[in-house]
């Protein structure tokens, strides 16, 4: 992973017998994602909201590898009762998994609510995220090298978490939002780490982002301003989502990765390049937020993971 010898896709070790989950598997860093491991003999389940646009992606995969291994459920993170079903309905159907690569998000949308009355961008990006791994975490300690990624953002340093109106009914900012549910992603992903290790679970979280990449996430918001600076004014400087999923694809993936480390690009500002180790801010790391965050989490979602708490 240094300059030298920059690590790409091509160094993937072989995932053969190796299942995974991709959440928001049908465009974008979950599609580049996808499409990498199940090139590397992984057997990638696609988790969609869109079923329909799930078995077209994965038709295009198989397209292009008949050989691929690709199943599409559907799976609506911002509602926790479609969380629950995905999750008893894998548990039926697989004795365990090897990875979990909590990738899908939404960014910047007007101010709505979930099924469950929760911020949609919190709901989607951290609840569903952290309710799902905790249903799903006894197939994963069961599982071969078995690892959690949790795709954060650059945006996690501006964030901070609103405890005292994390449904922005008071004042809400569909950027400042962003960049609350990106911050609780790292809080999670470190406190995860922690919890898991003080447990001697195998299970390694890793945390991971995709520097500036073109993707849906940007163009498909309904905010004009927002969609105009991301999706438009600042899209020459994005690189395709085949590169922005190196970052999470390394974490998933890489023999030497490290529970508890963060993987960006190696580029200026992190906008780009190959994956590498890149700093955690302090807020994130700060092991009484994530104790707060946690007990919040398990309280809003209903789902307490089998972890001790770490003092």
């Amino acid at each position: 992973m240094t300059k030298k010898q920059r690590w790409s896709a091509d160094q993937i070790p072989d995932q053969a017998k190796r299942v995974f989950v991709v959440t928001g598997a049908n465009s974008g860093l979950g599609l580049a994602t996808t499409r990498a491991l199940a090139r590397k003999g992984g057997h990638v389940i696609l988790a969609v909201r869109d079923e329909v646009k799930g078995h077209r992606a994965a038709a295009g995969i198989t397209a292009e590898q008949p050989d691929a291994s690709l199943e599409v459920r559907r799976l609506d993170l911002v509602d926790l009762d479609s969380v629950r079903a995905f999750a008893d309905q894998l548990r039926a159907d697989h004795p365990r998994l090897d990875v979990l690569v909590n990738n899908a998000g939404v960014m910047a949308p007007p101010r709505s609510l979930s099924a469950q009355g929760h911020e949609l961008q919190f709901a989607s990006n951290h609840l569903g995220h952290f309710a799902l791994t905790g249903l799903l975490l006894d197939l994963l300690t069961d599982g071969n090298d078995p690892r959690v990624v949790t795709v954060s953002s650059t945006n996690h340093r501006q964030g901070r978490l609103h405890f005292d109106d994390l449904s922005g009914e008071r004042k809400y900012s569909p950027m400042g939002f962003y960049s609350q549910s990106k911050f609780a992603n790292a809080v999670f992903g470190q406190e995860l780490h922690r919890r898991l290790t003080e447990a001697g679970n195998p299970v390694r979280s890793v945390l991971a982002h995709p520097g500036y990449t073109s993707t849906n996430l940007q163009t498909s918001t309904p905010v004009a301003m927002v969609k105009m600076v991301f999706g438009h004014l600042l899209a020459p400087l994005a690189q395709p989502p085949q590169q922005g999923a190196l970052s999470q694809l390394y974490a998933a993936t890489a023999p030497e990765v490290k529970g508890g480390e963060f993987i960006g690009p190696d580029g200026f500002a992190e906008l780009r390049g190959a994956p590498t180790r890149v700093q955690l801010s302090t807020a994130a790391a700060d092991p009484h937020t994530g104790r707060r965050l946690w007990e919040l989490s398990e309280n809003l979602t209903g789902v307490r993971f089998r972890l001790p708490a770490v003092l």
